[in-house]
């Protein structure tokens, strides 16, 4: 088996590198998973399915539709002036929704802005930023707060005072898969819903229906709004990715691309398959000469590379936060043996899956994400 490996490599090392060569024919169990949802939830068996899976030709729809959003924690404040609260850097998307000012947000690249009564402010990548009632005020004010759990993952904030009162609905939301991350990657650090709201009709009277829950709150009102906040930050996401620019480089470009973008569908959809080259030419409809040269000329890595970074993403996932063990999601991602794999995750991530799953729980453990 292991020479039989190494002849297929180097049949295509001429082709895509050898590293890329090794990553296509790493044994891979033919229990390759379908998966691109939250989490893979089945393992089909290939070896009676000789055809391809449809692909549709829209693939930049087919990604989005599976967009899903899952949120960790909301909070409802109700904070006096003067108020100022740090907010470190996490791996989570996080948001804040202004039901009543005032409220002024600080990032390191973007300075202070302020944000008027109905505004939504996105933070994709979970950058360190500051609220406050005004650019002046200093310290920290959270340790001066009264946090009440409401139940669920949902809490109130408050802090007293006499000074004019900010009413806020803030939380974090993680995505329901790794695979989006290249999107998320993309995005600016801050995107405000007033500056999108121009792009989509909808936007404009969700925040107007935020801001009526917010400033009566009434029971069940933190449910509503977390399904409304749920709702415009899948919305902000969607109408950035309508609007940005037609690059002819990266990730964007490439699930734009007719033909390339077919084959990451393909990947994303399916990224336990045994995929090689010849295959995912096929699914793009080009040889594989020619898919090969276009797909590293759009993303700038061979596509060998590229499923084999995807796959050890979602492996990170499934360790962190499914609390699976090594060789179940060896299993899982279609590899012979957890030897193998723990190879190729080392290889790519430069840290043993053992030592992921041993030092990270996973389990985000925040009060109301600050």
């Amino acid at each position: 088996m292991h020479r039989e490996r190494e002849a297929r490599a180097q049949s295509l090392t001429g082709r895509v590198g050898a590293v890329d060569a090794i990553s296509l024919v790493e044994q891979r169990s033919p229990l390759a998973c379908r998966t691109f949802g939250i989490y893979i939830s089945h393992m089909p068996d290939y070896s009676s399915r000789p055809s391809l899976p449809h692909i549709p030709m829209d693939a930049l729809s087919e990604v989005l539709q599976d967009f899903r959003l899952s949120g960790v924690n909301y909070g409802r404040c109700e904070l006096r002036h003067p108020w100022s609260i740090d907010f470190p850097q996490q791996k989570l998307l996080r948001f804040h929704f202004v039901g009543h000012g005032p409220c002024w947000i600080h990032t390191e690249a973007q300075g202070w802005q302020e944000l008027r009564n109905g505004d939504l402010v996105l933070l994709p990548q979970g950058i360190a930023h500051r609220l406050a009632s005004a650019p002046d005020v200093a310290g920290d004010s959270l340790q001066g707060c009264q946090v009440i759990e409401l139940g669920g993952n949902v809490c109130e904030v408050v802090r007293e005072g006499t000074g004019a009162t900010s009413t806020l609905f803030c939380g974090s939301m993680t995505l329901g898969s790794c695979a989006l991350n290249p999107l998320i990657s993309l995005m600016p650090p801050i995107i405000k819903g007033c500056d999108v709201a121009g792009n989509d009709s909808v936007v404009g009277p969700l925040l107007a229906a935020m801001t009526a829950e917010a400033a009566h709150p009434q029971m069940g009102s933190a449910t509503i709004l977390s399904r409304m906040a749920d709702l415009l930050t899948a919305r902000l996401i969607r109408c950035w990715v309508n609007c940005s620019g037609a690059s002819t480089t990266g990730w964007l470009a490439a699930i734009r691309d007719p033909h390339i973008g077919r084959a990451l569908a393909a990947m994303h959809r399916e990224p336990g398959r045994n995929w090689t080259l010849e295959s995912l030419a096929g699914v793009a409809g080009q040889s594989r000469s020619i898919f090969a040269e276009r797909f590293s000329a759009v993303l700038g890595e061979g596509a060998a590379r590229y499923l084999a970074r995807l796959r050890m993403q979602l492996a990170r996932e499934l360790l962190e936060q499914n609390g699976l063990s090594v060789a179940e999601v060896a299993t899982r991602l279609g590899y012979d043996s957890e030897a193998s794999f723990a190879r190729a995750f080392k290889r790519i991530t430069n840290v043993s899956p053992g030592v992921v799953r041993r030092t990270i729980s996973g389990r985000i453990d925040m009060n109301f994400g600050f």
